[in-house]
């Protein structure tokens, strides 16, 4: 069964000089929990989703389609053996660490219902120069592009409680194939993608759709 194995959160910000704001709250420590997990406004408007959680820079993190963040232990894993490097739960900055569930090819629109809160999947995290100085990985981001592995934004769409040990079940799969790994890749590196995203509706992220709108005018002139 699919379950959360480690809800993180960061209780503060902590200054550095490697983001655009100068603080970021991507070191994420393991709590007990539970935590309220509610949706939130637009981004620039507020931060997390995860009650007690803190975001350094509101204008390119948080917001409604980014208020939860996952990573699976399994890509974590992965990950260590690749660089070498032992990764705890929620050194990626995410708040959800989980295990037996796919992030990569879930679908964006999918909903998983986790605790008592229903959070659905809103897009891949992209990797920023942030991430690659906290981890201190030479080379990082375009890494971590490469390999696709980028774990999952979710939206919050049932205010709830969610902590570690609780199942996740998805309640809800939409009639498409766009999946997290598709939409990374259309982002990153093959923007002749981009139009596919279209497909999975008003549960894509209203930058990326103008994104896309954008693209497609410059293609036709």
């Amino acid at each position: 069964m699919p379950v959360v194995l480690s809800l993180n959160v960061a209780q503060k910000t902590m200054p550095v000089d490697y983001a655009r704001t100068g603080v970021t709250g991507i070191d994420k420590r393991p709590v007990d929990g539970p935590l309220l997990v509610s949706p939130v406004k637009p981004r620039g408007e507020e931060g997390s989703g995860v009650a007690g959680d803190a975001i350094g820079d509101w204008t390119v993190h948080g917001g409604e389609y980014q208020a939860v963040y996952g990573y699976a232990r399994e890509d974590l894993d992965w990950w260590q053996s690749e660089v070498g490097a032992e990764f705890h739960a929620g050194q990626f900055g995410e708040n959800l660490t989980t295990q037996g569930v796919d992030q990569t090819n879930a679908l964006v629109g999918e909903r998983w219902r986790i605790g008592t809160a229903v959070l659905e999947v809103a897009g891949p995290r992209i990797p920023c120069r942030t991430f690659a100085a906290f981890l201190d990985q030479r080379g990082w981001v375009r890494r971590f592009t490469q390999q696709v592995r980028p774990g999952a934004y979710f939206r919050v769409l049932e205010e709830g409680l969610i902590g570690p040990g609780d199942e996740i079940s998805v309640v809800h799969r939409p009639d498409h194939d766009v999946t997290v790994a598709l939409f990374f890749r259309a982002v990153t590196t093959e923007a002749a993608l981009l139009p596919r995203l279209l497909d999975a509706g008003d549960s894509v992220p209203p930058e990326v759709v103008e994104l896309v709108h954008k693209r497609s005018a410059v293609d036709t002139r």
